[in-house]
């Protein structure tokens, strides 16, 4: 987490963040210091670029907010985490496949099976719903059908 005193102006929302917006540098002197200086490359780039070198390094998005009077950034070190899974809505079964897919190159609806110890149609009732969420991807089809995670998901 990084906290950073001072509100966003009011021209700005949490969710401009996410998006190309203006600039409102709190110092404007100071801020055209570093932009001549090579050390701030686009005006109101900033956040985006955190963003997107979040999504390179294969990491969730961060989340902004604010709080006591300053701007919070929350980074998640892993995308699949608890709280994730909560947020996802995830049964026990489907939790436990993720983990199992975090260690292994794929899952198969027979490991899932095993893994889970449930139905063919649990399981892939289970597999479908995952797919639908964009947590996994299937590929093949009957019996070589494997389901891999969808990191960029």
């Amino acid at each position: 987490m990084v906290w950073n005193p001072g509100e966003l102006p009011e021209e700005l929302s949490i969710e401009d963040l996410r998006t190309k917006h203006a600039s409102y540098p709190r110092n404007p002197t100071i801020a055209d210091v570093f932009f001549k200086a090579g050390l701030i490359e686009t005006w109101g780039r900033g956040t985006i670029k955190i963003i997107e070198e979040c999504a390179k390094a294969n990491l969730p998005e961060p989340k902004f907010s604010i709080l006591n009077g300053g701007l919070l950034v929350t980074f998640y070190k892993d995308k699949f985490s608890e709280q994730w899974f909560l947020e996802q809505q995830l049964n026990e079964r489907q939790i436990t496949a993720i983990k199992y897919l975090k260690k292994n190159e794929f899952i198969t609806n027979s490991i899932y099976q095993e893994i889970c110890e449930t139905s063919d149609r649990s399981a892939y009732r289970d597999l479908e719903q995952l797919i639908d969420k964009q947590i996994i991807i299937k590929a093949g089809e009957k019996k070589g059908t494997k389901y891999f995670l969808n990191i960029g998901g």
